[in-house]
């Protein structure tokens, strides 16, 4: 058994509060009750947990930038926007496993000595919405949240923005403002929501949080690497026989994803190409395919693993419009807020879609190659990276493709 979050996804059920807890669900959050906040933290820091929204920052670290002793109230923050295209696993969890999620929040307030936590979760996500929130009443009504424990939840509906997905963004959009990445420092845990020290984690990251507690460190860093411990939730999507979420150990490699649980690329064509982790990362071609899907394998190859959105792509696909489509994304969701983003994300869009329409000129290429210069590290959020980053890597790995349709 190589699954920590997904070992009961096929349990009948397991929405509810009576057929979760026979098995096991809220006996971490009992356990946590008896230790300290301290404690809580050095056995996350210990398990080797780093978050599962893409940064991969590790996860007990973050919670001891949390001040101690401040007057201040402080909060917890759940981000279940799940807005990276290519990446279904937050919404999964929610649906089939909500009181593993609710479990894990509950013993992240305790570790970060928050009593209030706010899950804020994409606004076109309907079931997983309501599974959530049938979930919350049933552990309210448990007296497993509220005065008896110290912890409330509340759920808050975006409204559909992906710069939502980025902290800052979501807890202006929590707060009632626009969604607009904030400048830091200061940090959110020394400004946070409210202006409060406030913690964000995603969906799988919290839901990792029970099952270690439960077992312990060591008992999850059976699986993965030294610096990439414990299991991954991969999205695999594309041109594959088998789609969907599969729970694996970090540094399974990825062909034996693709080639196992995957059951292969659809009608036995050959592998073009793989977005590794979500339609922010930089493209892999046929020879990475053995590449550990890790952190430091992924970007040992060239790109990073992000979600672990695994977007396959067969010998047939049009690469041309696959960078165009992806930048045309980005164009539309930027905010607004930074030029390099505003205009260089449109611009880019603008230049491959007249590549495609087969009015390209000689220098494009070079244009869109130096776009990626100008905007990468150089726009407010990460959210013009997110673009240039594939853009250059879909341009420079089949460059051949773009000139033959110039």
């Amino acid at each position: 058994m190589n699954e920590v979050i997904f070992q009961y996804r096929d349990v009948p059920n397991m929405t509810d509060i009576n057929v979760a807890r026979e098995h096991g669900a809220y006996s971490a959050w009992k356990k946590s009750l008896d230790m300290q906040p301290d404690e809580i933290t050095e056995i996350v820091k210990a398990s080797g947990l780093r978050g599962r929204g893409g940064a991969g920052f590790p996860t007990g670290l973050k919670w001891t930038f949390m001040p101690k002793d401040d007057p201040r109230p402080s909060f917890l923050c759940c981000n279940a926007d799940e807005s990276e295209p290519g990446t279904f696993k937050d919404r999964e969890i929610m649906l089939k496993l909500p009181h593993l999620l609710i479990e894990g929040i509950a013993i992240a307030c305790r570790a970060i000595r928050a009593k209030k936590c706010f899950i804020y979760i994409r606004g076109e996500f309907v079931q997983p919405l309501l599974s959530i929130v049938a979930a919350l009443k049933q552990a309210y009504a448990a007296d497993l949240l509220g005065e008896k424990t110290g912890v409330d939840i509340e759920v808050y509906r975006g409204a559909g923005a992906y710069i939502c997905g980025e902290e800052t963004a979501l807890m202006d959009s929590l707060q009632g403002d626009r969604g607009h990445p904030r400048e830091k420092p200061p940090f959110p845990a020394q400004r946070g929501v409210w202006g409060m020290p406030t913690t964000v984690n995603n969906v799988e990251t919290l839901a990792s949080v029970g099952p270690i507690i439960a077992n312990g460190a060591e008992w999850y860093r059976q699986w993965g690497t030294e610096k990439s411990a414990g299991t991954k939730i991969f999205c695999l999507s594309g041109h594959v026989n088998k789609p969907g979420n599969f729970e694996l150990p970090l540094g399974t490699p990825l062909r034996d994803i693709i080639y196992g649980p995957g059951m292969g690329v659809r009608n036995n064509k050959k592998i073009k190409a793989v977005i590794p982790g979500g339609s922010s990362t930089q493209v892999l071609d046929e020879s990475k395919l053995d590449t550990p899907m890790d952190y430091e394998g992924v970007m040992e190859a060239g790109s990073m693993l992000g979600s672990g959105g695994i977007i396959v792509m067969d010998e047939d696909t049009d690469m041309v419009k696959v960078t165009q489509r992806i930048a045309e994304f980005y164009a539309h969701e930027s905010c607004g807020k930074c030029t390099p983003c505003l205009e260089g994300t449109w611009w880019i869009s603008n230049i491959l879609a007249r590549i495609n329409d087969g009015n390209g000129k000689k220098d494009d290429l070079d244009l869109i190659l130096d776009l990626c210069d100008n905007i990468e590290g150089r726009s407010y959020c990460l959210l013009g990276d997110a673009c240039a980053m594939p853009v250059r890597s879909l341009v420079q790995t089949f460059r051949s493709e773009f000139e033959s349709k110039i």
